[in-house]
């Protein structure tokens, strides 16, 4: 990419972030609805109640004529509030939904809109200038009427000191003469940017107009005139940019309507023909978020570093003595005070988030670059991060706490996300694991990684529980992150038994038959763990819900936690049980070889092509390994070899037939077929590797429950 195309895509990105900063100002103090002081001292009489009040609510019970109009009057106030609250309510919405519009254009229009921006923030300058200039000179001419009076004059007017060639007084830097010059000097700059930007007609002697408009309060400044002329100069000056300003606004608007209708269409037509997501999809990537919203909250607290570190600097030499000694301290204040601000806002938390996906998602390519692997599927580690970080957010009112609650909060939350991103490295070592030890990778460091990583998801939760109850008190944000730990810890372990099982086996001279029990044994014991783990954190849950923080977000969070990672495990644990034992009947079912029929016989299995030692015989009399033969009921109750049925089900019990409806077409038949009559080791591999298919399915390690 060449540097003119990031200087582009950098500036497109800065255009996007001025919206975010005014939603950010509105969210930030346009919903404080706080009401106003009346005269009557409304908020302190109204409802402080105590014994002496009481009294005096007593007697205006006895005499309710008198006192009805102060009720009237609090009547009027109280509408009053209701009204100014409601009318800021209804400005701040309106300025976040024209923010958030603006955010939302394609940059050719947002060009124009900042072009637009810019020119009348031009008009606003030389007006301010033009009056400011104004008031010295005004007050310059008071003071010398004033002299005048008493016998002395202070002040001539810049004319008469041009032809007198006083250039004494015209080089005077804190004369007056100065002061128009470089007024004169701003305004003749404002002038030519204003010409260059303004978006309306550009007729030759509108330009001319617009160079005298600008010039002429400087202009007038130099004459000797009344101060009435003199102080509405500035008003009249701006007129001519101002009115160019609103005559392109009027005569743009049908245009501005044109094309926010043509996009609302065009966003229809887009819905209708490729679905909601698909065209949210689209905007994120166009509007590139992420992007937009990092740099928002990387400026929002550079600018509070900025005006921090200034204050600590700007002490005396000796407090800066006492405060290099407590540098450290210093520092973490600041930073405590970053992290504070950072997330006081909705804008600011979404700023947050995209910081921490940013950090998440590189955490993740440095474990992939440790691993040697380069799977797409674990990339989404940032964004899952994201979602989670959001939700915590969201969950815990993390903008509606006080300062120091929210920085505990922010923690609490940051130590949720460390362990629930433990989870995801799992996930990602996990399949390395079992590749590694079922296709008899010789190579060396790549186990040596993998197992590193193993021992520090760990060594680390077991540190971190550890510190953690050393150092606070029992409470339901500790027993959460136990579970999370634990439950990591579980998981690592179990990957490492079924490692270890494999490596066992791939070691072996001869056929292991009894490996796939073992592996599902070690595997449900796992899955039993995390079910438990998952009834723990919902009741956990629940006692928060009930008792410390309730809210419709985490009760809407509580109810797709119980769905997913409690109903829908305890449903597919169920299932997968159910199908093993109606498997293992099947075989039991089936007659067993003895060692005669074996040696006369003499050959392989048809399904893992290893010596047979034991088999079944099924009713097409073919022999096949009990555990090979039932990881083929997994799948199918055909023969692998002349597709005849293995095992009648009885027409009457459809529900304990174990199967699997047509899930093989006659394709995979002929495929399975096929493949029998290749004898080739390299099918050894998956076997081994999927030596329980169905308990796959339990692999589901949800951590943002």
């Amino acid at each position: 990419m060449s540097f003119r195309t990031k200087l582009l895509d950098f500036v497109y990105v800065i255009l996007r972030v001025p919206p975010l900063f005014i939603i950010d100002e509105l969210l930030r103090i346009g919903f404080e609805f706080g009401l106003p002081q009346g005269d009557n001292n409304y908020s302190n009489s109204s409802f402080e109640v105590n014994d002496a009040g009481a009294s005096v609510i007593g007697e205006e019970l006895a005499y309710t004529m008198p006192d009805y109009p102060d009720l009237v009057q609090y009547d009027d106030q109280f509408y009053k509030a209701i009204l100014v609250v409601a009318f800021k309510y209804i400005l701040s919405c309106l300025g976040i939904v024209t923010a958030v519009c603006v955010f939302m254009l394609w940059t050719k229009h947002l060009v124009v809109v900042y072009t637009y921006l810019i020119s009348v923030g031009i008009v606003f300058v030389s007006f301010w200038t033009n009056v400011n200039t104004m008031k010295i000179m005004i007050s310059a001419m008071t003071a010398n009427e004033t002299a005048s009076g008493m016998g002395t004059q202070v002040y001539t007017s810049i004319l008469e000191d041009l032809l007198s060639l006083d250039v004494g007084r015209l080089l005077d830097p804190n004369g007056y003469a100065f002061i128009v010059i470089q007024n004169y000097a701003m305004q003749c700059m404002l002038a030519f940017i204003f010409s260059y930007v303004y978006l309306g007609p550009r007729y030759p002697i509108i330009q001319k107009c617009l160079l005298v408009s600008f010039m002429a309060p400087s202009i007038l400044a130099i004459l000797p005139l009344p101060v009435s002329i003199l102080h509405h100069a500035p008003v009249f000056a701006a007129l001519l940019p101002l009115a160019l300003v609103k005559f392109i606004l009027w005569y743009s608007a049908l245009t501005v309507i044109q094309t926010v209708c043509g996009c609302y269409q065009r966003a229809c037509n887009f819905v209708s023909n490729f679905g909601l997501s698909a065209l949210v999809e689209r905007e994120w990537v166009r509007l590139n978020v992420p992007v937009v919203l990092r740099t928002f909250w990387l400026l929002r607290v550079t600018e509070h570093a900025v005006s921090l570190l200034s204050d600590y600097f700007s002490v005396s030499d000796d407090q800066q003595a006492q405060h290099n000694l407590l540098a450290f301290t210093a520092m973490f204040s600041i930073t405590k005070s970053l992290l504070v601000s950072g997330c006081e806002t909705l804008t600011a938390v979404l700023g947050m988030t995209s910081i921490v996906s940013y950090i998440c998602h590189y955490v993740g390519n440095f474990f992939q670059w440790i691993l040697l692997t380069e799977d797409d599927d674990d990339r989404s580690i940032g964004t899952v991060s994201a979602i989670l970080f959001y939700i915590l957010a969201l969950q815990t009112g993390l903008t509606g706490l006080d300062p120091e609650k929210r920085f505990i909060r922010l923690c609490r939350n940051f130590c949720l996300l460390f362990t629930a991103l433990l989870h995801f490295v799992h996930n990602i070592v996990n399949p390395l694991l079992m590749s590694l030890s079922a296709s008899h990778n010789p190579s060396l460091h790549r186990h040596v990684r993998a197992l590193a990583v193993c021992t520090f998801l760990i060594l680390f939760p077991a540190s971190l529980l550890i510190y953690l109850w050393s150092q606070h008190a029992t409470s339901t944000w500790l027993l959460a992150v136990s579970a999370f730990s634990i439950e990591v810890i579980v998981k690592v372990v179990v990957s490492l038994m079924i490692y270890s099982l494999f490596l066992v086996d791939a070691y072996r001279s001869s056929f292991w038959e009894k490996l796939d029990d073992y592996v599902y044994y070690i595997r449900a014991f796992g899955n039993t763990v995390e079910f438990c783990f998952g009834i723990f954190l919902f009741f956990n849950g629940a006692w928060i819900l009930i008792f410390e923080s309730g809210g419709a977000i985490r009760a809407v969070m509580m109810c797709i936690h119980a769905y997913f990672n409690i109903w829908c495990e305890a449903r597919a644990g169920w299932s997968v049980f159910m199908k093993r034992r109606t498997a293992v009947n099947k075989i039991n079912s089936l007659p067993e070889a003895n060692t005669e029929q074996l040696h006369r016989l003499d050959d392989v299995c048809a399904i893992c092509y290893q010596e047979m030692r034991s088999a079944k015989i099924t009713r097409c009399n073919h022999f096949f390994h009990g555990v090979c033969l039932r990881k083929w009921l997994y799948v199918q109750d055909h023969c692998p070899l002349c597709h005849d049925i293995l095992y009648k089900v009885e027409m009457e019990t459809p529900k304990d037939s174990f199967r699997i409806g047509d899930m093989v077409d006659s394709s995979n038949n002929e495929a399975s077929t096929s493949a029998t009559r290749n004898n080739s080791d390299e099918t050894e591999e998956p076997i081994y590797q999927n030596s329980s298919p169905v308990t796959l399915e339990q692999q589901s390690a949800n951590v943002t429950r």
